[in-house]
C-alpha cells in the first residue's frame, strides 16, 4: 500500500504524466504510456527499465 500523499505527487518519469494505483495488483499505472511500475515493500520501483507492459496485468 502506497501513502494517499505520495500518490498525488508521484508522475510517471518516461512522459511525466499522473500515475493511477491499483490497489488488487499494488501497482501504478501510467494510461498515457501503457505501462506498469511494480511497487515493492510498500516503495514504487519509479525506474524506466523497472516499467512493464500493460499486457502483462491483464
Amino acid at each position: 500500500m502506497v501513502d494517499e500523499e505520495l500518490l498525488k505527487i508521484l508522475a510517471c518519469p518516461k512522459c511525466k504524466k499522473e500515475l493511477f494505483y491499483n490497489r488488487e495488483r499494488d501497482v501504478l499505472i501510467c494510461e498515457n504510456c501503457q505501462v506498469f511500475y511494480p511497487i515493492e515493500d510498500g516503495i514504487p520501483i519509479l525506474l524506466t527499465d523497472a516499467s512493464k507492459p500493460l499486457e502483462e496485468l491483464r
